[in-house]
């Protein structure tokens, strides 16, 4: 019983994970290509810092993680750069 909720659960972080990933990538390319294309590598910066933590086992004095928040960071101010572009 407490690994078919363990797996459960998993399942559905994963599943608010993925959907997380769709609601934030919200910079139309279509009206702001630069913006977009800036997010698309935002997230692939991100994935990199990622494997490089996991082939460091992690172990990289919490730099390789406050890099990754400031990455996202700068991705939440492109949306929002987008948004105040579009009022405009």
């Amino acid at each position: 019983m407490k690994i078919r909720n363990l797996f459960l659960s998993g399942a559905l972080l994963a599943g608010l994970a993925v959907s997380g990933v769709t609601i934030a990538q919200n910079v139309d390319p279509g009206r702001h290509p630069n913006l977009a294309k800036a997010q698309e590598l935002i997230d692939r910066a991100i994935d990199r810092v990622s494997d490089a933590q996991q082939a460091n086992e992690y172990d990289m004095g919490g730099h390789a993680a406050h890099a990754k928040e400031l990455l996202r960071q700068a991705r939440e101010e492109i949306k929002m750069a987008a948004r105040a572009a579009n009022r405009h």
